[in-house]
C-alpha cells in the first residue's frame, strides 16, 4: 500500500466517523426541540465531498506525497479537532438550530465566526496538493466556494433568526 493510499484511507475513515458523529448529534438535537434550517443545499455538500474523496482515490492513490502540504494538512486536522471538541454535541454537518441556545463563543469561535469552514476550505485545497493534484485542488476549491457561499448565508440567516 502506498503512503498516499494510507493517507486517503485515514481521511476516509475520519469522514465516515464524522458522518456517524454528525448523525448522532443531529438526532439528539432534534429530540431536544431543534430544527433543521435550509436543508435544500445539503445534497450539494454531500455530492461535492463524495466526488472530492472518490476523485482523490481515483487520481491520487499512488502519488508521491508532498511533505510540506502534508504538514499543512495535519495542522488543519488539529484545527478540525479543536472545532469539533469546542462544539461538542452541537457539531453536525447540517444547519441545526436549537431555539434559545446562545452561539458558541469559545475556542476557535473567539476568533472566527465559521472556523469549521476555514478548515473545510483548507482541506479541499490542501489534500489534493499533498498528492500533486494542483488542477484537482483548483476545480474543487471553486466548487466548494460556490457551495459554501450558499451555506454560510443560510447558516447566518438561520442563526440570526433563532436569537
Amino acid at each position: 500500500m502506498t503512503l498516499a493510499a494510507v493517507l486517503l484511507a485515514l481521511v476516509t475513515a475520519e469522514r465516515l466517523g464524522e458522518l456517524w458523529l454528525a448523525r448522532r448529534n443531529t438526532a439528539s438535537l432534534l429530540a431536544h426541540g431543534a430544527y433543521e434550517a435550509s436543508p435544500g443545499h445539503y445534497p450539494l455538500i454531500v455530492a461535492l465531498h463524495a466526488l472530492w474523496l472518490a476523485g482523490l482515490w481515483w487520481f491520487g492513490w499512488a502519488s508521491p506525497l508532498n511533505y510540506f502540504w502534508l504538514a499543512v494538512f495535519v495542522l488543519l486536522q488539529v484545527l478540525r479537532v479543536w472545532v469539533l471538541t469546542t462544539l461538542g454535541r452541537r457539531w453536525t454537518t447540517r444547519i441545526i438550530v436549537l431555539p434559545g441556545e446562545t452561539l458558541v463563543a469559545r475556542g476557535p469561535y473567539r476568533f472566527l465566526s465559521h472556523p469549521n469552514y476555514l478548515v473545510v476550505i483548507g482541506e479541499i485545497a490542501v489534500l489534493p496538493l499533498c498528492l500533486g493534484l494542483v488542477w484537482f485542488a483548483l476545480i474543487f476549491s471553486i466548487a466548494n466556494l460556490a457551495i459554501l457561499t450558499i451555506r454560510i448565508r443560510a447558516e447566518n440567516a438561520s442563526l440570526a433568526g433563532s436569537s
